[in-house]
């Protein structure tokens, strides 16, 4: 340092510090060997606080407001000093601006799934993420034990404990609330105000007081999510027979309005839909039935109607009951030619051949000449 500004910085009497900063937490005013003149004026501007420090422990703390600096208003420092009967002479202190307002939109997020266990699902891996804001309610305090003797502190420097604080603690009083997964989205606020005050106390001991603390959202890994979202879609469904038997019927519809271009993938679909409806009930028929023993007195079971599977472009569709062939046939989708089978037939054979569905051919008018 030049004589010149030996010589400024010895006669400047004005402290005061003016940010312009977003992210600076405290600032040290400098001063030359930490000199400073006695009547020098101090300014605190509001959201700030100033501490003065001597030979390593805290003398004085300012709040906002203009100082005349002399030993009346100085007890603990004019005590340390041994100042009995007032002193006008330079006297050495470190002076620290310490910013008091709220630092907001610091953002916090698990970077790892965090494993909890879950009353409906069992053991669950959840990722979180959200922001808080905090200030500093204790500047004595911070700056003995955080800011030491740094010539500035920001947030960066304390973020990334502050985020762990916030994800450790606030995992744990997640898992601790019992609160079910599906019900955490609808409930942000309620374990937002658990987490807040789980981790306030440890913020306290640091001289910071956590303001606020916001859970953004709170997600499932994407396999889980894609199985929710299936089950939510079978509960959609409901009874599943019932959509079955829709379907095919939309799709029996959809091949008569379009009878050129879409009537085979159409009626694929349909046979597909009903005989993955026919196979499930008739396993579940199956299930119900129980093995009974001969009863002559009792009347054997009715017979079912047959039902044929149908030749379509060389692929198998149905089974089809009697009465969809009916409708199949005034549509035009089967004709006399179409090769049929059924249970009991050793081979494919024309429809016209089978007994019980050439009579549905009889039924259907010849084509106008």
């Amino acid at each position: 340092m030049g004589l010149f500004d030996k010589l400024r910085n010895e006669f400047i009497d004005i402290i005061e510090w003016t940010d312009n900063t977003t992210d600076t937490i405290m600032w040290k005013f400098p001063r030359y060997q930490n000199e400073i003149k006695m009547n020098a004026k101090l300014t605190v501007r509001e959201s700030q606080v100033a501490v003065f420090m001597n030979e390593g422990a805290i003398a004085d703390v300012f709040m906002p407001g203009m100082y005349t600096l002399q030993t009346q208003n100085m007890p603990i420092l004019a005590t340390l000093k041994g100042w009995k009967y007032g002193f006008d002479s330079p006297f050495k202190a470190d002076v620290f601006f310490v910013n008091t307002k709220q630092f907001v939109n610091q953002k916090w997020g698990t970077k790892n799934p965090i494993m909890l266990r879950d009353a409906e699902f069992g053991p669950v891996r959840l990722r979180a993420f959200g922001n808080y804001a905090f200030k500093v309610n204790d500047a004595g305090k911070f700056v003995k034990e955080i800011a030491g003797t740094n010539q500035e502190f920001t947030v960066d420097e304390i973020n990334e404990q502050l985020r762990n604080l916030a994800v450790t603690r606030g995992m744990d009083a997640i898992a601790e609330s019992k609160i079910p997964v599906l019900d955490l989205a609808s409930q942000y606020d309620e374990v937002s105000k658990i987490v807040t005050d789980k981790i306030k106390p440890e913020f306290n001991e640091i001289g910071l007081e956590l303001t606020k603390f916001l859970i953004e959202n709170v997600s499932l890994p994407p396999e889980v999510e894609a199985a929710l979202d299936k089950r939510s879609s079978m509960g959609i469904i409901g009874n599943m027979g019932a959509f079955t038997q829709f379907q095919a019927a939309n799709a029996l519809t959809d091949a008569a309005q379009n009878p050129n271009g879409g009537m085979m993938g159409s009626l694929m679909g349909a046979g597909m839909g009903m005989g993955m409806g026919a196979g499930m009930a008739n396993q579940m028929n199956n299930a119900m039935q129980q093995p009974q023993t001969f009863n002559p007195n009792t009347p054997p079971p009715v017979p079912q109607a047959a039902q044929y599977f149908v030749a379509v472009n060389g692929a198998q569709t149905g089974p089809f009951a009697i009465q969809q062939l009916q409708a199949m046939v005034s549509n035009g989708q089967l004709s006399r030619q179409t090769l049929v089978w059924k249970q009991g037939m050793a081979a494919w054979a024309a429809a016209e051949t089978e007994k019980e569905l050439s009579v549905l051919f009889g039924a259907v008018p010849p084509p106008i000449a």
